[in-house]
């Protein structure tokens, strides 16, 4: 309309002189070629899907971010940030009535409870498991072990299956064989560890259900904590007004919830060696405890890559170093075990699990820290949560 006012205004100045009128008429022809390039018509062409099914500007602008809109891209289309340019390609989206609100946490006041108890499930079978093995010998021992086994694995799907930490990304069997081999080597591989560097075993080696049991405990420290993590950001993501600023906000809270949860695991592992007698490996055991955290964290995201790898490279690392141990035994190859014994000998049998778990999560803490992060991991609520 206001390029056709000009062309008018331009129209009459041209019945009075020519030349004014000829140069009018091409400005406003060119004004009306420019308006009709709109680049964020273009852009909701591109995401009409995202638009569409979006219920807020905030899931519009976390897509974005997701496929690589930043606030330097939205300046291009005159917008100070993302949200800014979600809220109007929100506005801007045809609907026939009301969008569905948007699902919040009080629509099920039992859901929190629920998945808060079953938490406590691994745990609760796990001391029955330990408290069983400590209560049987010989063959009914091995019977106590599998169905303890067997039970905590089921408790634990049972608990991972909803609350903060669910997923609906089915993870590979090679990350959940990896991840059992990590669990299985802090029951068992410090134990048969020290006996193969003694020349062992020569029979039974001695089982760490310390910290095996403490780790158990700690599933319900973990969906809590990230829970408040997730309950958390998403007020951030509501409250900010940038990618930079959400991020900047969000990074602390992710810090804090893994820190309050490293908290919680120490705390278990001391309660559980003095409840044992037995020594408590904190180093290991608080490295894995950590790891299967944010491997988690970042699954049930829907960031399934780097845990993957990262859990099959300390399993890897882990299955070298006992393998190592025993081939040293070949003739001619002892050399093959001279790295294991030197940092069995500097630090224990307990530093081959810490400085593998270890390296491992500060990998993760580090693409957690750019992962998490961002309002696309953050877009649509936990069903948790």
């Amino acid at each position: 309309m206001g390029a056709g006012d000009r062309l008018g205004a331009g129209s009459g100045a041209g019945a009075g002189g020519g030349t004014g009128g000829a140069d009018g008429a091409r400005k406003a022809t060119a004004t009306g070629r420019r308006g009709a390039v709109d680049p964020v018509k273009a852009l909701m062409h591109r995401h009409r899907e995202l638009c569409e099914r979006a219920v807020d500007p905030l899931e519009i602008a976390a897509g974005l971010e997701a496929h690589g809109v930043t606030d330097r891209t939205a300046a291009r289309f005159r917008h100070r940030d993302v949200f800014s340019l979600a809220e109007e390609m929100y506005a801007r989206v045809p609907r026939d009535g009301e969008p569905a609100p948007r699902a919040v946490t009080s629509a099920r006041p039992g859901a929190r409870a629920d998945w808060a108890a079953l938490a406590l499930l691994p745990g609760a079978l796990c001391g029955a498991a330990v408290a069983g093995l400590r209560l049987t010998d010989g063959q009914p021992r091995l019977a106590v072990a599998a169905v303890g086994a067997l039970a905590v694995a089921l408790g634990l799907r049972v608990a991972l299956r909803r609350g903060p930490l669910s997923t609906g990304h089915r993870t590979t069997s090679a990350t959940r064989a990896w991840t059992c081999w990590l669990i299985a080597y802090a029951l068992l591989g410090d134990g048969l560890l020290s006996a193969g560097l003694d020349g062992g075993p020569d029979g039974p080696w001695p089982l760490a259900t310390a910290p095996l049991l403490a780790l158990a405990l700690a599933c319900a420290p973990a969906s809590w904590c990230a829970h408040l993590f997730a309950v958390r950001a998403s007020r951030r993501l509501t409250a900010s007004r940038g990618l930079e600023e959400f991020a900047s906000s969000v990074q602390p809270l992710l810090l804090g919830a893994f820190g309050l949860f490293l908290c919680a695991l120490g705390a278990l592992l001391a309660l559980c060696g003095a409840a044992l007698g037995e020594p408590t490996a904190y180093a290991g055991a608080g490295a894995l405890g950590a790891l299967l955290l944010l491997a988690r964290l970042l699954t049930a995201r829907g960031f399934t890559h780097a845990p993957a790898v990262v859990l099959a490279v300390a399993g890897a690392v882990e299955a070298t170093a006992l393998t190592t141990v025993f081939a040293g035994r070949l003739p001619g190859c002892s050399f093959l075990a001279t790295p294991v014994e030197t940092v069995v000998d500097a630090w224990g049998p307990g530093a081959v699990p810490a400085l593998v778990c270890g390296a491992a999560t500060l990998v993760l803490l580090v693409h957690s820290t750019r992962t998490l992060t961002r309002a696309s991991a953050h877009a649509l609520p936990c069903g948790a949560t």
